[in-house]
């Protein structure tokens, strides 16, 4: 899955991608049933961001939330390289986290430094990162999702 192949934050396969993989690899639900993609993409009170599987991955997704949080638009954060949402000094610690999530396909309670667009920074807290997997086991990417952040 490549950055351009989301055009639509609202696309119901990604949506089905994205929660499906969710709820396959931790066992509950990121959403509740009544809840579709304009409601996580507009509406949630939680941020939800997305990666690619390319060597330097690129977001395909974030929501609205992590628009606001981050400082991008929709336009702007789908050509951010992902390892620039982590300074450099917290790149390496960043990595690491991703490859974990490669190998056992999630990590829950995560805590990491984060930066803004404006080079403000913040923990985000008490994040789940996961594989977007399908049912068949293809990967094609990584998502993150976290409600708590802290402002350094």
């Amino acid at each position: 899955m490549r950055a351009d192949d989301i055009k639509n934050p609202n696309d119901p396969e990604f949506f089905d991608l994205l929660t499906g993989s969710f709820k396959r690899l931790l066992g509950h639900p990121l959403v509740e049933k009544e809840r579709g993609p304009e409601w996580l993409y507009g509406d949630a009170p939680f941020v939800v961001l997305a990666h690619n599987t390319d060597a330097d991955p690129v977001f395909v997704y974030g929501n609205v939330a992590a628009q606001k949080l981050f400082g991008y638009s929709w336009s702007e954060i789908k050509k951010l390289r992902s390892r620039l949402s982590a300074g450099p000094a917290e790149r390496d610690e960043r990595q690491k986290l991703l490859d974990a999530v490669s190998t056992s396909g999630f990590i829950k309670n995560y805590r990491g430094l984060r930066v803004t667009k404006s080079g403000g920074k913040f923990w985000m807290e008490d994040g789940i990162v996961w594989q977007l997997r399908d049912d068949e086991g293809r990967d094609y990417g990584q998502a993150a999702m976290f409600s708590k952040w802290t402002e350094v």
